[in-house]
């Protein structure tokens, strides 16, 4: 392991590895909470695979789970990189390929599976897969499993793993239903916490650009991107496919360099290969949506550009993750439209800071906002101010009902009579 690690250029434990390898080799049940970027992964993985020691019969002694493929792909990849010089047997597994694939994989034996909940559940119900050698169950990315609804899987399997096991959840946030989570399937536990729940990584420098409307926005992003020297390797967020699609065709036309976009439309393979060319360094901008973003681990990326604010706030420590990995620095800016200055408040207050409002360039003049636009914007900040003050009534509160038969304060107009037989 340490051989590995020495060719890796891992010469010393990050926070989160310091604080957490001595708690996980105790052997307690353990929490952790530490932003994304700060070696969270290698923190349960480094005690748990030196505890493993070697190959040992056919059936999973060790399985984490995480909530999307391509984070399956790339906790496998970390534990493959530390792993060269051991006969230890790991393999990652996830939706979206026949199950009698994965089935091959692990029948000529597995110490370490990293999976999906669903692909892991397919599995089990096919019989491909047995739980009775578990010793260690990590779940990473614990917050977003839940966020994503998989909490009723998550309770199938730990009713068939054995409970005589070590349990380690992971996370950048620990909002009060992860708290619910731990309460419910851990007895003890030890929580380990580098930083405050939902601290951003310090290294990370953050700003807003305050802009009128959806154009706007797509003027300013191309303006920026013009700075290849400064904006040399770049993950653009969105919150729809639909969005993803507007900004892709903007910035395929008006930017240069390598682009590429990720969302559940997409294959399989397509989003795949687009983080690994991002993480070569074969692609200078990635557009994409929190879902396809999970798993992207690339080193020196100069700015995360947040076109929408995440409809989930917590994924807005996730996004800005993605910079400023590894002790290195990074920028992170978010593009505000006025119906999203309500949810910018509630963003800093989660993450304990203001986050500093930037100039617009010199020279950027921004279309007007169009009429639906600016009517949507009026009804989202309506929605918010009642949110905040029940009592509230604004510009488009619904009108009160007339009395039926009544019409405006005129009589009702009356046909002509019948005739009678």
């Amino acid at each position: 392991m340490l051989r590995a690690l020495g060719e890796i250029g891992f010469t010393e434990p990050t926070p989160v590895q310091e604080l957490a390898i001595p708690v996980i080799n105790s052997g307690i049940n353990v929490v952790g909470i530490a932003q994304t970027g700060t070696g969270k992964t290698a923190a349960y993985l480094l005690p748990l695979l030196t505890r493993l020691v070697k190959a040992e019969g056919t059936e999973p002694r060790c399985i984490v789970l995480v909530p999307t493929r391509e984070l399956s792909v790339q906790v496998g990849e970390d534990v493959a990189e530390l792993t060269p010089y051991t006969d230890l047997r790991s393999a990652a597994v996830f939706g979206g390929v026949g199950w009698t694939k994965h089935a091959e994989l692990l029948s000529p034996g597995i110490d370490l599976l990293v999976a999906t909940p669903g692909r892991l559940w397919d599995l089990y119900q096919a019989g491909a897969l047995s739980f009775r050698k578990v010793k260690f169950l990590v779940i990473d990315e614990a917050d977003r499993m839940l966020d994503m609804g998989f909490m009723p899987q998550l309770r199938q399997l730990f009713e068939i793993i054995p409970p005589r096991r070590q349990n380690l959840l992971f996370s950048a946030t620990f909002p009060e239903k992860m708290e619910q989570m731990a309460e419910e399937f851990l007895d003890h536990y030890e929580r380990v916490e580098v930083a405050p729940s939902a601290t951003p990584v310090e290294q990370v420098e953050q700003m807003v650009y305050r802009v009128p409307n959806f154009q706007a926005k797509l003027v300013l992003i191309r303006h920026l991107l013009t700075d290849e020297a400064a904006f040399h390797r770049v993950i653009l967020f969105v919150k729809t496919k639909t969005s993803a699609d507007a900004v892709f065709k903007v910035v395929k036309r008006k930017a240069e360099g390598e682009k590429r976009i990720m969302h559940s439309d997409k294959g399989q393979s397509t989003r795949l290969n687009a983080i690994r060319a991002f993480k070569e360094g074969e692609v200078r901008i990635l557009i994409t949506t929190d879902l396809s973003a999970r798993g992207l681990d690339a080193s020196l990326v100069s700015h995360v550009i947040n076109f929408d604010i995440p409809p989930h706030y917590e994924d807005y420590i996730h996004r800005i993750g993605r910079t400023a990995r590894a002790g290195n620095r990074g920028t992170a800016i978010t593009l505000v439209t006025p119906d999203e200055e309500w949810h910018l408040k509630r963003i800093e207050k989660m993450i304990r800071m203001e986050i500093p409002i930037a100039e617009i360039p010199a020279g950027i003049t921004f279309p007007e906002t169009a009429f639906e636009e600016r009517q949507r914007q009026k009804r989202e900040v309506d929605r918010q101010r009642k949110i905040d003050d029940p009592s509230f009534k604004g510009a488009f509160h619904q009108k009160k009902k007339r009395p039926e038969g009544h019409a405006g304060g005129r009589k009702p107009r009356q046909g002509k009579p019948g005739r009678r037989k």
